[in-house]
Parts: structure tokens; C-alpha cells; sequence
């Protein structure tokens, strides 16, 4: 299968990838061009002015969100811990809703109480499916390195299958993906149209020590194109789009050098990484890293 045609409009940033206030950082992306962003529970929770006024902002900056993260620990509970999780999944998806996010991501338990049952974890998601359904909203699911059953790719899509919600699928981050060593041949194992969206990132350690951290960031990511990994980065997000993904591309690179840097020195690197991706890779150029370097001193 061919590649889509896929341009700049198909990629959008993270709001914790960059510091500041909300507003300054939805202008941020605005301004190099992006048309999508990802926005984080806490960014709108602590907003000074309220879930209201950070919805608001949102909407001023003219941005189309992605979704809504994190949903945590959610599945595998009993008794009073899984009415807890329900009521807080529950103000998640109502929060989703408010500020015209289509979906809430939810990563994969890593509490020490979840059940490692898999028939419990997919009911579990089958549930908080049917809560989204009459908010309009979709589930997306996503592994953790650390998790105590669904720690990749291949084990979140068992799971998601075994729910089969038709407003339930899969977030992949490729950061994550790459130094699991997924295979990308057996990629086609898993329905393109049930990946809802795909987490960008590469690893500044080629070793890629973090990548068992507990929540499943990793504090030293980079841009694609900017790391010892982007050729896999690349192999795979064009694996991807070959068997048939559609959905949106999200910059999620937690890196604590990037929250000390001005706003539009790391929007910038974002924008360069969209459009070595977009240009260079998935339309089938040669994956080189370094030419988005090379790019990059030419316009300057």
C-alpha cells in the first residue's frame, strides 16, 4: 500500500512539551504553523482563571485539540479503588468534552493493585468506552514500559481487541515503540483503523536508559531527526502510514533543556521535525536525520 500524501496539517504539538503559560504556549505553536494541539489535564486544572477560561483560550487560539491526556491507573482496580478511578475517569471525559478534545488517552496501569487478568482490563476499557459514547468522545490506549501486563504495542492491541468498542483504539508512541524493538513487520497484525493517534519522539541516549521509567516518559526525549533513533523513528511512522493509518501526528517530547528555552526556539525545532517527516519520510524520500540539520542552517 502506498503512503498517504501527508502534509505539515497532520501534525501537532504537545502543551508539555513546552513551559509557560497555557496561552503563551498555544500561541507558540500557532505561530510556526501548527493547526493541532494536545492538551494536558493539569495545563487546564491549574489554569489561574479555571476549566472556563483555559476552554477559552483553547478556542481563541484557534487550534483543533487532539486530545485530552493522561487518564492513569485506570483498569484492572476493585471495590473502593476502582470507584475512585470511575469517578476520575468520569471528570476526564467531562473535561474533554468542555474544551472540544474527540478523545481522552489512557495509559496503561502501572499500580501494584491492578489485575494482571487481561478479560479485567479489557472490561475495564469496555466500560470507560461506553461512558465516552454519550460525550462523543473516543478512548485511546496506549502501553507502558512500565506496566504490569500491557508494556507494549502488541499487548495494548490484545487488549483493545478483546474489548472491541467501536470508540476504543490505540495510541502509539514511538519513542516507546522503538526501543521495545517492535518488529515492524508484524505491525500488520493490528487494524490501522483502530490507531487513533501517534505520539512523536525520539530518545536523546542511544541507549535509551529511561525507557522502563514508570509512567512511560521519558525526560530526555528529543525530536524526531534530532536523535541517535530517528532512522527507526522514521522506518516507523512509515510502516504506518503504509498499512493504511489516518489519524493525527503528535509532538510529546518531554525534555526538561526544552522547558528552559523560549517558546519559539522549541516550537521551531518542532516545525522543522513536522516538515522533515512530512516532506522527507512519508513521501518517500530517504530517511536521513541529519537533513533536517541540514535544512535547518540553510534557512538560517
Amino acid at each position: 500500500m502506498t503512503p498517504r500524501s501527508c502534509n505539515f496539517d497532520d501534525f501537532g504539538m504537545a502543551t508539555a512539551t513546552l513551559a509557560g503559560p497555557l496561552e503563551a504556549r498555544l500561541a507558540a505553536i500557532r505561530e510556526v504553523g501548527f493547526t493541532q494541539v494536545m492538551l494536558e489535564a493539569g495545563d487546564l486544572a491549574q489554569h489561574p482563571g479555571g476549566l472556563e477560561a483555559a476552554a477559552r483560550a483553547v478556542k481563541a487560539s484557534g487550534l483543533r485539540v487532539t486530545g485530552l491526556q493522561w487518564l492513569r491507573d485506570f483498569e484492572g482496580l476493585s471495590d473502593q479503588q476502582h470507584a475512585y478511578k470511575l469517578e476520575v475517569a468520569q471528570a476526564l471525559l467531562q473535561m474533554a468534552h468542555a474544551v472540544g478534545a474527540p478523545m481522552l488517552m489512557v495509559s496503561a496501569s502501572t499500580h501494584p493493585a491492578a489485575a494482571q487478568d487481561l478479560e479485567t482490563i479489557a472490561r475495564d476499557l469496555r466500560k470507560l468506552a461506553m461512558l465516552a459514547i454519550p460525550l462523543g468522545l473516543r478512548v485511546a490506549y496506549e502501553a507502558v514500559g512500565g506496566s504490569r501486563t500491557v508494556h507494549d504495542l502488541f499487548g495494548a492491541w490484545d487488549v483493545v481487541d478483546r474489548a472491541d468498542m467501536p470508540n476504543l483504539g490505540l495510541a502509539i508512541d514511538t519513542a516507546d515503540t522503538v526501543l521495545a524493538g517492535v518488529a515492524l513487520d508484524d505491525l500488520d497484525l493490528i487494524d490501522p483503523d483502530k490507531i487513533l493517534v501517534v505520539r512523536l519522539a525520539d530518545v536523546f541516549d542511544a541507549a535509551g536508559h529511561e525507557a522502563d521509567a514508570s509512567d512511560g516518559t521519558l525526560r530526555r526525549r528529543v525530536f524526531p531527526g534530532e536523535g541517535p533513533r530517528s532512522v527507526q523513528v522514521a522506518a516507523l511512522v512509515l510502516q504506518l502510514a503504509g498499512l493504511g493509518f489516518r489519524g493525527d501526528y503528535s509532538f510529546e517530547v518531554f525534555n526538561d533543556d526544552y522547558r528552559q528555552l523560549p517558546l519559539p526556539t522549541v516550537a521551531e525545532r518542532a516545525r522543522r521535525s513536522a516538515i522533515w517527516l512530512a516532506e522527507d519520510i512519508l513521501r518517500r524520500s530517504t530517511p536521513l536525520p541529519g537533513q533536517m540539520q541540514l535544512r535547518a542552517v540553510k534557512e538560517a
